[in-house]
């Protein structure tokens, strides 16, 4: 048996070390894999994926910890297809491609989320400035965000049309559509949940720094642990990972005043904030079910 942990890290990251640390406690090897050195080939031997200058990728399964920096839809494209053809060969990807695709576009995820039933904030996507401030004024404080960030790099809060205007603009001259979500307002605090397969393992607060309004931990969040969760939020984490098809996921929760709502879906998520609070290194718990998986 023997596990890839993908990422485009020239140096491994600290959740690729203790994939690789978990995997090696349990008698399994495990590669650290550059997701740009992974190629495909057909020639007259067939179709195969090649790393670097090596003949062939001999994993039983890959954990996609990220897709890497990339820069153009090409490159998007080219990784995509890598990772299809190598789940086309039998290869467990974890999470799904297709999966991690639509949890990374945030609209994708929050209509499909909405399809079943998960409370989502009031969202739209538009390549129209004036469309964009009469949402600002039919909605008041709003949030725009990239609809592929992370970690809240590039979100702005704002009531302001003439800010939604200039934001709008500037964004679209770059070819980026405006993401924007009716604002949550919510106790200067959101909720992470983290789930493997059926189990969540454990949630936590994180408190937005003093004068922030965000709550990410790359921000400055504090994170502190939710002691007891309560069935409501249990249910809701696990129908989102499950609509969305993954395997694993921290998922974003607001509490607004009509309860609960999902913000988002974190298919590669981050964990040291939830260690920090928990006490749970999640790695431990993806290698276990992982190896679950491939013994069948």
């Amino acid at each position: 048996m023997r596990v890839g942990i993908v990422h485009d890290s020239p140096v491994p990251t600290l959740s690729s070390r203790q994939l690789m640390l978990a995997f090696m406690k349990r008698g399994v090897e495990s590669v650290y894999l550059r997701i740009s050195r992974l190629s495909m080939v057909i020639d007259e031997g067939g179709a195969k994926v090649i790393y670097g200058s090596e003949e062939g990728v001999s994993t039983d399964s890959l954990i996609i910890r990220s897709l890497g920096f990339i820069a153009t839809l090409e490159q998007i494209f080219r990784r995509v297809d890598t990772l299809k053809h190598l789940e086309l060969s039998g290869t467990l990807i974890i999470n799904p491609i297709d999966s991690m695709l639509r949890a990374r576009d945030k609209y994708a995820s929050i209509i499909t989320l909405n399809a079943v039933g998960i409370k989502v904030p009031a969202t739209a996507v538009v390549e129209d400035v004036f469309t964009a401030v009469e949402l600002c004024r039919r909605w008041g404080d709003v949030v725009i965000k990239p609809m592929m960030g992370s970690m809240g790099y590039g979100s702005i809060k704002t009531s302001d049309p003439d800010i939604v205007f200039t934001v709008a603009k500037t964004w679209l001259t770059h070819g980026q559509p405006i993401y924007m979500q009716k604002y949550v307002p919510k106790p200067d605090r959101d909720i992470r949940v983290f789930v493997v397969g059926d189990e969540v393992l454990g949630a936590y607060y994180r408190y937005a720094p003093k004068g922030c309004w965000k709550t990410n931990i790359a921000q400055g969040a504090k994170a502190v642990k939710i002691e007891k969760i309560d069935d409501e939020l249990v249910e809701m984490s696990l129908k989102a990972v499950k609509t969305l098809k993954l395997h694993y996921a921290g998922i974003d929760i607001g509490e607004g005043e009509d309860g609960y709502v999902v913000f988002e879906v974190n298919a590669a998520p981050q964990w040291s904030g939830f260690m920090s609070a928990t006490g749970i290194n999640p790695a431990e718990k993806i290698a276990e079910y992982v190896i679950k998986l491939l013994k069948g």
